[in-house]
Protein backbone atom coordinates (compact mmCIF):
# COMPACT_ATOMS: atom_id res chain seq x y z
CA UNK A 1 0.00 0.00 0.00
CA UNK A 2 0.94 3.57 -0.92
CA UNK A 3 1.67 6.48 1.60
CA UNK A 4 -1.93 8.33 1.25
CA UNK A 5 -1.26 11.99 1.78
CA UNK A 6 -4.24 12.17 3.76
CA UNK A 7 -1.98 9.81 6.41
CA UNK A 8 0.47 12.00 7.43
CA UNK A 9 -1.32 14.35 10.30
CA UNK A 10 0.75 15.06 13.09
CA UNK A 11 -0.68 15.94 16.77
CA UNK A 12 1.29 17.93 19.55
CA UNK A 13 -1.34 15.79 22.38
CA UNK A 14 0.99 14.35 24.73
CA UNK A 15 0.21 12.07 27.45
CA UNK A 16 -1.46 14.47 30.08
CA UNK A 17 -0.11 14.40 33.98
CA UNK A 18 -3.44 14.03 35.70
CA UNK A 19 -4.39 14.42 39.05
CA UNK A 20 -3.98 11.02 40.37
CA UNK A 21 -0.63 10.89 38.66
CA UNK A 22 0.39 14.33 40.42
CA UNK A 23 -0.16 13.27 44.03
CA UNK A 24 1.65 9.90 43.27
CA UNK A 25 4.56 11.61 42.31
CA UNK A 26 4.16 14.34 45.05
CA UNK A 27 4.22 11.63 47.55
CA UNK A 28 6.94 9.42 46.48
CA UNK A 29 9.04 12.37 46.35
CA UNK A 30 7.91 13.15 49.43
CA UNK A 31 6.61 16.84 48.35
CA UNK A 32 3.84 18.60 50.24
CA UNK A 33 1.24 21.12 49.78
CA UNK A 34 -0.34 22.04 46.43
CA UNK A 35 2.59 22.19 43.90
CA UNK A 36 0.42 23.53 40.34
CA UNK A 37 -2.25 21.82 39.14
CA UNK A 38 -2.14 18.61 37.31
CA UNK A 39 -1.81 20.17 33.54
CA UNK A 40 0.83 22.81 35.73
CA UNK A 41 3.14 20.61 37.00
CA UNK A 42 6.63 21.46 36.34
CA UNK A 43 10.10 19.55 37.47
CA UNK A 44 11.37 23.56 37.65
CA UNK A 45 9.05 24.18 40.37
CA UNK A 46 9.56 20.86 42.35
CA UNK A 47 13.56 22.31 42.26
CA UNK A 48 13.71 23.83 45.40
CA UNK A 49 11.42 21.44 47.57
CA UNK A 50 13.03 17.81 46.89
CA UNK A 51 15.12 17.96 49.53
CA UNK A 52 19.46 17.36 49.62
CA UNK A 53 21.89 15.44 47.16
CA UNK A 54 21.85 11.77 47.99
CA UNK A 55 24.80 11.00 49.82
CA UNK A 56 24.02 7.06 48.80
CA UNK A 57 23.76 8.02 44.63
CA UNK A 58 26.76 9.93 45.45
CA UNK A 59 28.57 6.88 46.51
CA UNK A 60 27.41 5.00 43.31
CA UNK A 61 28.40 7.59 40.94
CA UNK A 62 31.98 7.79 42.55
CA UNK A 63 32.71 3.99 42.28
CA UNK A 64 31.46 3.83 38.29
CA UNK A 65 33.58 7.32 38.27
CA UNK A 66 36.79 4.60 39.19
CA UNK A 67 36.03 1.91 37.39
CA UNK A 68 36.06 3.58 33.96
CA UNK A 69 38.73 6.19 34.44
CA UNK A 70 40.75 6.86 31.99
CA UNK A 71 38.83 4.41 29.85
CA UNK A 72 36.16 6.39 27.95
CA UNK A 73 36.83 8.15 24.57
CA UNK A 74 35.52 11.53 24.70
CA UNK A 75 35.46 12.29 21.16
CA UNK A 76 33.24 8.89 20.22
CA UNK A 77 31.24 9.63 22.79
CA UNK A 78 30.83 13.74 21.83
CA UNK A 79 29.90 12.51 18.24
CA UNK A 80 27.16 10.30 19.20
CA UNK A 81 25.40 12.72 21.43
CA UNK A 82 25.93 14.98 18.71
CA UNK A 83 24.50 12.67 16.30
CA UNK A 84 21.43 11.55 18.90
CA UNK A 85 20.71 15.69 18.89
CA UNK A 86 20.10 15.08 14.97
CA UNK A 87 18.27 11.99 14.86
CA UNK A 88 15.86 13.89 17.62
CA UNK A 89 15.65 16.58 15.42
CA UNK A 90 14.79 14.28 12.43
CA UNK A 91 11.72 12.87 13.94
CA UNK A 92 9.26 15.03 12.87
CA UNK A 93 10.06 14.50 9.27
CA UNK A 94 10.09 10.80 9.54
CA UNK A 95 6.86 11.41 11.23
CA UNK A 96 5.20 13.64 8.58
CA UNK A 97 6.45 10.88 5.77
CA UNK A 98 3.75 8.66 7.59
CA UNK A 99 3.46 5.17 6.87
CA UNK A 100 6.61 3.66 3.83
CA UNK A 101 5.52 2.59 0.83
CA UNK A 102 8.24 -0.05 0.60
CA UNK A 103 10.81 -0.93 3.42
CA UNK A 104 12.96 1.85 4.40
CA UNK A 105 15.63 1.94 6.92
CA UNK A 106 14.28 5.78 8.08
CA UNK A 107 13.74 4.92 11.79
CA UNK A 108 17.18 2.61 11.66
CA UNK A 109 19.16 5.63 10.78
CA UNK A 110 17.52 7.13 14.00
CA UNK A 111 19.41 4.69 16.40
CA UNK A 112 22.95 4.99 14.37
CA UNK A 113 24.60 7.56 16.72
CA UNK A 114 22.95 6.12 19.99
CA UNK A 115 24.19 2.31 18.86
CA UNK A 116 27.84 3.64 18.19
CA UNK A 117 27.84 4.82 21.95
CA UNK A 118 25.80 1.06 23.20
CA UNK A 119 28.74 -0.69 21.83
CA UNK A 120 31.83 1.45 23.26
CA UNK A 121 29.75 1.75 26.46
CA UNK A 122 29.32 -2.10 26.41
CA UNK A 123 33.44 -2.84 25.38
CA UNK A 124 34.45 -0.46 28.33
CA UNK A 125 32.67 -1.47 30.98
CA UNK A 126 30.34 0.93 31.84
CA UNK A 127 27.12 -0.96 31.91
CA UNK A 128 29.29 -3.52 33.84
CA UNK A 129 30.36 -1.06 36.45
CA UNK A 130 26.48 0.03 36.54
CA UNK A 131 25.27 -3.35 37.57
CA UNK A 132 27.70 -3.76 39.96
CA UNK A 133 27.17 -0.55 41.51
CA UNK A 134 23.71 0.41 40.99
CA UNK A 135 20.51 -1.32 42.75
CA UNK A 136 17.79 -2.70 40.47
CA UNK A 137 14.99 0.06 40.18
CA UNK A 138 13.35 -0.54 44.02
CA UNK A 139 10.96 2.27 44.74
CA UNK A 140 13.70 3.94 46.83
CA UNK A 141 16.23 3.65 44.15
CA UNK A 142 13.30 5.12 41.78
CA UNK A 143 12.34 7.54 44.48
CA UNK A 144 16.26 8.92 44.88
CA UNK A 145 16.73 9.07 40.76
CA UNK A 146 13.70 11.15 40.38
CA UNK A 147 14.20 13.26 43.30
CA UNK A 148 18.05 13.73 41.50
CA UNK A 149 16.74 14.43 37.92
CA UNK A 150 14.46 16.99 39.68
CA UNK A 151 17.20 18.58 41.43
CA UNK A 152 19.98 18.31 38.89
CA UNK A 153 19.04 20.89 36.36
CA UNK A 154 22.12 20.34 34.35
CA UNK A 155 20.89 16.71 33.82
CA UNK A 156 17.26 16.88 33.17
CA UNK A 157 17.64 20.29 31.20
CA UNK A 158 19.73 18.61 28.54
CA UNK A 159 16.84 17.11 27.23
CA UNK A 160 16.09 20.28 25.63
CA UNK A 161 18.97 19.18 23.22
CA UNK A 162 16.41 16.54 21.39
CA UNK A 163 13.65 18.35 21.50
CA UNK A 164 11.41 17.56 25.06
CA UNK A 165 10.35 20.67 26.53
CA UNK A 166 9.64 21.15 30.28
CA UNK A 167 6.07 19.54 29.89
CA UNK A 168 7.75 16.29 27.87
CA UNK A 169 10.41 16.67 30.61
CA UNK A 170 7.83 16.24 33.59
CA UNK A 171 5.55 13.59 31.29
CA UNK A 172 8.90 11.34 31.00
CA UNK A 173 9.92 11.86 35.12
CA UNK A 174 6.49 11.42 36.33
CA UNK A 175 5.68 8.24 34.02
CA UNK A 176 9.06 6.56 35.48
CA UNK A 177 7.84 7.61 38.80
CA UNK A 178 4.28 6.34 38.67
CA UNK A 179 5.18 3.15 36.84
CA UNK A 180 7.93 1.94 39.11
CA UNK A 181 6.34 -1.69 39.25
CA UNK A 182 6.49 -1.64 35.93
CA UNK A 183 10.41 -0.87 36.14
CA UNK A 184 11.30 -3.08 39.43
CA UNK A 185 10.21 -6.05 36.96
CA UNK A 186 13.52 -5.45 35.33
CA UNK A 187 15.92 -7.35 37.41
CA UNK A 188 19.93 -7.65 37.29
CA UNK A 189 21.37 -10.61 35.11
CA UNK A 190 22.14 -12.00 38.97
CA UNK A 191 18.49 -12.04 39.89
CA UNK A 192 17.53 -14.21 37.09
CA UNK A 193 16.39 -17.95 37.03
CA UNK A 194 19.23 -20.48 38.02
CA UNK A 195 18.32 -22.59 35.09
CA UNK A 196 15.76 -20.90 32.90
CA UNK A 197 14.57 -23.03 29.88
CA UNK A 198 15.84 -21.58 26.77
CA UNK A 199 18.73 -19.52 27.68
CA UNK A 200 21.45 -19.20 30.15
CA UNK A 201 21.95 -16.31 32.19
CA UNK A 202 25.52 -15.59 31.63
CA UNK A 203 24.51 -14.55 28.10
CA UNK A 204 22.38 -11.93 29.29
CA UNK A 205 23.53 -8.00 29.37
CA UNK A 206 23.54 -6.23 32.26
CA UNK A 207 20.57 -4.41 33.17
CA UNK A 208 21.14 -0.91 32.06
CA UNK A 209 23.06 -2.58 28.41
CA UNK A 210 18.79 -4.37 28.21
CA UNK A 211 17.43 -1.18 28.76
CA UNK A 212 19.54 1.11 26.16
CA UNK A 213 19.82 -1.93 23.19
CA UNK A 214 16.30 -2.95 23.98
CA UNK A 215 15.19 0.45 22.99
CA UNK A 216 17.21 0.94 19.86
CA UNK A 217 16.28 -2.17 18.77
CA UNK A 218 12.03 -1.49 19.27
CA UNK A 219 12.66 1.95 16.98
CA UNK A 220 14.83 -0.44 14.44
CA UNK A 221 11.76 -2.71 13.98
CA UNK A 222 9.69 0.18 13.17
CA UNK A 223 10.71 0.48 9.71
CA UNK A 224 9.18 -2.88 8.82
CA UNK A 225 6.42 -2.91 11.28
CA UNK A 226 4.62 0.06 9.94
CA UNK A 227 5.40 -1.06 6.49
CA UNK A 228 4.14 -4.54 6.94
CA UNK A 229 0.79 -3.42 9.10
CA UNK A 230 0.03 -0.11 7.84
CA UNK A 231 -3.39 -1.98 7.39
CA UNK A 232 -4.31 -2.41 10.89
CA UNK A 233 -2.35 1.34 12.04
CA UNK A 234 -4.12 4.94 12.27
CA UNK A 235 -2.90 8.18 12.37
CA UNK A 236 -3.54 7.74 16.15
CA UNK A 237 -0.84 4.96 16.23
CA UNK A 238 1.54 7.04 14.64
CA UNK A 239 1.42 9.72 16.70
CA UNK A 240 1.84 7.65 19.93
CA UNK A 241 4.37 5.82 18.11
CA UNK A 242 6.41 9.19 17.51
CA UNK A 243 6.06 10.41 21.04
CA UNK A 244 7.24 7.15 22.55
CA UNK A 245 10.43 7.32 19.90
CA UNK A 246 11.15 10.60 20.96
CA UNK A 247 11.36 9.66 24.80
CA UNK A 248 12.79 6.49 23.82
CA UNK A 249 16.32 8.83 22.25
CA UNK A 250 15.78 10.93 25.04
CA UNK A 251 16.46 8.21 27.40
CA UNK A 252 19.21 7.25 25.34
CA UNK A 253 20.40 10.79 25.32
CA UNK A 254 20.51 11.34 28.84
CA UNK A 255 22.47 8.17 29.49
CA UNK A 256 25.14 9.07 26.66
CA UNK A 257 25.59 12.73 27.53
CA UNK A 258 26.50 11.34 31.32
CA UNK A 259 28.93 8.77 30.04
CA UNK A 260 30.31 11.94 27.85
CA UNK A 261 30.46 14.03 30.92
CA UNK A 262 32.31 11.31 32.42
CA UNK A 263 34.64 11.40 30.04
CA UNK A 264 35.57 14.73 29.46
CA UNK A 265 34.27 17.62 31.29
CA UNK A 266 33.47 16.29 34.19
CA UNK A 267 31.00 18.85 34.78
CA UNK A 268 27.62 16.65 36.94
CA UNK A 269 28.35 15.37 40.30
CA UNK A 270 28.60 11.77 41.37
CA UNK A 271 25.23 11.65 42.62
CA UNK A 272 24.03 13.23 39.00
CA UNK A 273 25.85 11.40 36.70
CA UNK A 274 24.30 8.14 39.02
CA UNK A 275 21.09 9.83 38.26
CA UNK A 276 21.49 10.22 34.82
CA UNK A 277 22.70 6.85 34.14
CA UNK A 278 19.73 5.42 36.09
CA UNK A 279 17.27 7.48 34.40
CA UNK A 280 18.13 7.43 30.95
CA UNK A 281 17.66 3.67 31.14
CA UNK A 282 14.34 3.88 32.98
CA UNK A 283 13.18 6.48 30.64
CA UNK A 284 14.38 4.00 27.43
CA UNK A 285 12.37 1.41 29.28
CA UNK A 286 9.16 2.90 30.25
CA UNK A 287 9.08 4.11 25.69
CA UNK A 288 10.10 0.82 24.85
CA UNK A 289 7.22 -0.65 26.72
CA UNK A 290 5.17 1.83 25.81
CA UNK A 291 5.37 1.37 21.65
CA UNK A 292 5.60 -2.12 21.97
CA UNK A 293 1.71 -1.48 23.35
CA UNK A 294 0.91 1.14 21.33
CA UNK A 295 2.01 -0.14 17.97
CA UNK A 296 3.61 -3.10 17.99
CA UNK A 297 0.23 -5.05 20.00
CA UNK A 298 -2.67 -3.81 18.51
CA UNK A 299 -6.14 -5.66 19.98
CA UNK A 300 -9.03 -5.87 17.24
CA UNK A 301 -11.27 -2.60 19.16
CA UNK A 302 -7.77 -0.06 18.56
CA UNK A 303 -7.31 -1.34 14.82
CA UNK A 304 -7.75 0.43 11.86
CA UNK A 305 -11.26 -0.04 10.42
CA UNK A 306 -11.57 -2.27 7.35
CA UNK A 307 -11.18 0.15 4.32
CA UNK A 308 -10.07 2.64 6.13
CA UNK A 309 -9.44 4.41 9.47
CA UNK A 310 -11.47 3.94 12.53
CA UNK A 311 -13.16 7.03 13.51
Amino acid sequence: MGMDINRTRQTDELPDVDERDRRNFLKVLGVTGSVGAASELSLADLRGAVGAESGELATMGEAIRADLAGGLDAGRLDAAVAGIEAAAAELPAVRAAGFPAEPTSAYGELTEPAWDAYHHLAEVGLFASAERHLPEFTPEHVRATAAELVRAEPAIAALAEVGLDERERTAVVVDAVTENHRLGQWVSTASLPADPEGYDPSNVAPLHQRALGGALLWIDELDHHLWQREAVLTEAHLDRATWDVKRMLGGAYLLVTAAADLAGPEELSDSQLTAALAGGSAVAIRGQEALAEDVFRVSDADRAAVGGESA
